[in-house]
Formats: structure tokens, C-alpha cells, sequence
């Protein structure tokens, strides 16, 4: 599978250093919202890389699977979470055809996946809302195509950034609880760093 390979490679040379690309904290956005999460359940973390989401929702006491294509990621996930003395169900996969299952989860975080490009990442949309339980959340942070010009993080694609019109069109069906679209200033490891244009989304599949 070159194109796995392909994308594996690339990533294992991001995380090759010893020190962590996007930090060890959770995602800003992430702690800000997770109030929200149940005291426990089960969380799928969608391209975990090294573990610092998947590591702080197993903190919150969810039972978590945190997936990447990364082993180089994996590895240091597993690391993180020996060193903050919690456990994650880690598995070395592509996220576009990593079977999510139906109805298995109490929360989907995918914090920062533009990788996906327009036609793979409607699927990959749709999989995981058939993934969540009904009731579950769905946590998404991602890029505005404004941040192609501020170079601060993601890729160099502005058809791989998120608009309102595309998450209203990909996740309409589910009930919004917090929505915003704004410019801040990011410090998440040297991955991203500095000024950014930024999209995100939480919300509840209907019961």
C-alpha cells in the first residue's frame, strides 16, 4: 500500500526527534471543552500522532483507542502515557479505512486531521458519526483556509481546511452545543506555533 507507506514515512520523520512535535499538553480547544465528556466511556482518538489527546481523555477516566499511522507516534505515545500513569488501546492504522465500528463510542477527537483531503475526508466524516453513540460528542478543531497564507502549521492545501459551510453540510444532522471561528495565537509544540486561523466543533449526536 504505497499510499499508507507513503504517509507513515512522512510522519515517523516528523516525530522522530525525542522531543514532542505538538507538545505533551492536550489540545487548547480540547480542555476547554471537555467539560463536557462523561466521567466515563469510551473515546476514539482520530490520528492521535504522539498521544497527548488520547493520554489527557484516559486521564479524564474515558477508556480510550488512539489510533495513528505513525509507529514512530505510537511509541512515543505509549511513553507518554506510562509517564502520566495511564493507559491507552493503541493502534498503528490509516484513519481512512480503520474500521470505526457503529454506535461504539461516548466521544470522537480529531483535533488537527487536514491531511484528509476533499472526498476522502467526507468519508472519513461520515464514519465517524456512525461511530459515536447516540448521545455521544464529537470534538473537531481544525484549520480555516486562511492559515495556508499564515504558514503557522497543517498543510500547504487550502481545499484541505474546514469551513462552516462544509462542517454545517458534513455534521448538520447532529445537535450543535459550541461552534466558533476565529484567528488566535497557538503555542502546541513547534508543530503549531503562532498565529492561526481556526475552526472547530462540538457536538452531540441525537438520541
Amino acid at each position: 500500500m504505497p499510499q499508507f507507506d507513503d504517509a507513515a514515512h512522512f510522519w515517523d520523520g516528523r516525530y522522530a526527534e525525542d522531543n514532542y512535535l505538538f507538545g505533551t499538553e492536550p489540545n487548547a480547544f480540547l480542555a476547554r471543552e471537555g467539560w463536557r465528556l462523561p466521567g466515563r466511556g469510551h473515546a476514539l482518538a482520530v490520528a492521535d500522532g504522539e498521544g497527548r489527546n488520547g493520554v489527557w481523555l484516559a486521564q479524564q477516566g474515558l477508556d480510550v483507542i488512539s489510533i495513528d499511522i505513525s509507529a514512530r507516534g505510537v511509541e512515543k505515545a505509549k511513553a507518554l502515557a506510562a509517564a502520566r500513569g495511564v493507559t491507552l488501546d493503541l493502534r498503528l492504522a490509516d484513519i481512512t479505512t480503520f474500521d470505526m465500528g457503529e454506535g461504539a463510542f461516548d466521544a470522537v477527537v480529531a483535533i488537527f486531521i487536514q491531511f484528509a483531503p476533499p472526498g476522502t475526508r467526507e468519508e472519513l466524516f461520515a464514519r465517524m458519526v456512525r461511530a459515536l453513540k447516540p448521545g455521544g460528542l464529537l470534538f473537531l478543531q481544525g484549520y480555516r483556509p486562511e492559515q495556508v497564507d499564515y504558514g503557522t502549521g497543517g498543510p500547504p492545501q487550502r481545499e484541505h481546511m474546514y469551513t462552516m459551510d462544509l462542517l454545517h453540510a458534513q455534521f448538520g444532522q447532529l445537535e450543535w452545543l459550541h461552534s466558533d471561528s476565529y484567528d488566535a495565537r497557538m503555542r502546541e509544540g513547534s508543530g503549531h506555533d503562532g498565529l492561526s486561523a481556526l475552526i472547530e466543533l462540538v457536538a452531540r449526536k441525537p438520541a
